[in-house]
């Protein structure tokens, strides 16, 4: 039996470091994410509609998405963040449940799915259980503060831009609060390894992760 775990967090809160060290341990990753950086693909149908929808101005100069200013959109306008959205999200449910079929039909024992914006895409009334059969929610936990510090360090952004990007998003209070489980990210990376293999160890069937 395919036992699946959703995770998710916020900018900075170390979600994709969680995801790697599951996938280590031998977890089957699926990452939302990269779904949609396929999907996005030059020549793809969603580019396509992303491009009629808001302009040559989200594209660089190979006709790439230019995601930078795509976010730079959205980030500052919610009707084109809505916009945006709907054109995207369907179509990443739909890739993600052919996936999560595909390591059911291999029998992978553990799938980790990996998904940012888990309740604020989930429509009301539904939960993870009932959208991807998940058996639980895992956050990946980082307090504001230093969800903002790592954003800003890692993206070289601006500090403002970086606040409202996190504004966009469900509080990492309220996540942690709906939370199944939480993985605490805000220290060292060796503290959360072992919160990790701890909880890979309660949902593997074979005990102990071998890793």
């Amino acid at each position: 039996m395919t036992r699946i775990v959703v995770l998710t967090g916020g900018i900075g809160s170390g979600k994709s470091t969680v995801g790697r060290m599951f996938e280590k341990l031998g977890a089957r990753l699926i990452d939302a994410d990269a779904v949609v950086h396929e999907l996005q693909a030059p020549g793809s149908p969603v580019l396509d509609e992303i491009r009629a929808a808001f302009g040559d101005s989200v594209l660089d100069a190979e006709g790439a998405l230019d995601r930078a200013a795509l976010a730079d959109r959205v980030f500052r306008d919610p009707e084109a963040r809505q916009q945006l959205n709907a054109i995207v999200h369907p179509k990443v449910g739909v890739e993600i449940a052919r996936r999560l079929q595909a390591a059911r039909a291999d029998g992978a024992p553990l799938v980790v799915l990996e998904i940012q914006l888990l309740f604020e895409v989930t429509p009301e009334g539904q939960s993870a259980r009932d959208r991807y059969g998940a058996e639980a929610v895992v956050v990946a936990y980082a307090p504001r503060p230093v969800q903002l510090a790592r954003a800003v360090a890692r993206d070289g952004g601006d500090r403002a831009d970086v606040e409202r990007r996190l504004e966009a998003q469900l509080d990492i209070e309220e996540k942690r609060a709906r939370a199944d489980f939480v993985i605490d990210n805000s220290g060292s990376e060796t503290e959360t390894w072992k919160q990790v293999c701890s909880l890979y160890a309660e949902f593997s069937d074979s005990g102990e992760p071998s890793a």
